[in-house]
């Protein structure tokens, strides 16, 4: 699943911090599996005096019920708690129950460029970094994002330069998305008026164009590329 491309800058809404006197505070909402990371990233954070974490969460279907509560500038995520697609549905909640929040996904430098690339189309609605980001530029990011500016990792930009175009074709997609949603061979030959070895074919050619090494990595790739 995509998010639809946008070039439009929007300015999230930083306002004082009663506890903080009259300087302007953004909100942040730490999400990371880690929880020694997830602590370390608030620590960080937490350090700048126009910076407030409210909430520090360890799984994804917490960010919109916290967001809801703590009405946050910045989400940080952990790209390792889900996948592009989950993003894609993470960020579609959370704008949903909170416009003007920003989501920042930090991802490691090993994550497949390809799923970089797919992320990269995201931007400026959703930030991306690497975990190889130094704590200066992890907080300029935050501040970048608060105030609606894109942010893009250097590395991530380059892949997403670089990600081979769409290999698959419109049928190959069409037995791709069936065999995603769990429907067996023979009944993708019947949906597709195609025969089972036929489709079996179309399953092998999919497998060696993404790279997987089996049917479910292969769909996991291409989901990550965007392709489905």
């Amino acid at each position: 699943m995509r998010l639809p491309a946008s070039n439009v800058t929007v300015t999230a809404r930083v306002v004082p911090d009663p506890d903080l006197g009259e300087s302007p505070v953004i909100r942040v909402i730490v999400a990371h599996r880690g929880v020694l990371i997830r602590r370390l990233l608030a620590h960080v954070l937490e350090e700048e005096s126009d910076i407030r974490v409210v909430a520090e969460l360890g799984s994804c279907d917490e960010i919109t019920p916290a967001a809801l509560r703590e009405d946050p500038h910045v989400a940080i995520l952990d790209y390792a708690m889900q996948e592009k697609s989950e993003i894609y549905d993470t960020w579609e909640r959370l704008s949903e129950a909170v416009p003007e929040c920003r989501l920042l996904v930090v991802m490691d430098r090993a994550t497949p460029s390809l799923a970089g690339a797919a992320l990269a189309r995201m931007v400026p609605r959703v930030g991306l970094l690497t975990t190889d980001a130094s704590p200066g530029q992890f907080i300029d990011s935050v501040r970048r994002l608060s105030r609606g500016q894109s942010v893009l990792d250097t590395d991530i930009a380059v892949a997403a330069l670089t990600a081979p175009t769409h290999p698959l074709t419109d049928r190959e997609r069409d037995v791709l998305l069936l065999a995603a949603d769990g429907v067996p061979a023979k009944d993708i030959a019947a949906r597709l008026f195609l025969t089972d070895g036929t489709v079996r074919n179309y399953l092998s050619r999919i497998t060696a164009k993404t790279g997987g090494r089996t049917l479910v990595e292969a769909i996991r790739r291409a989901e990550e590329a965007g392709w489905v």
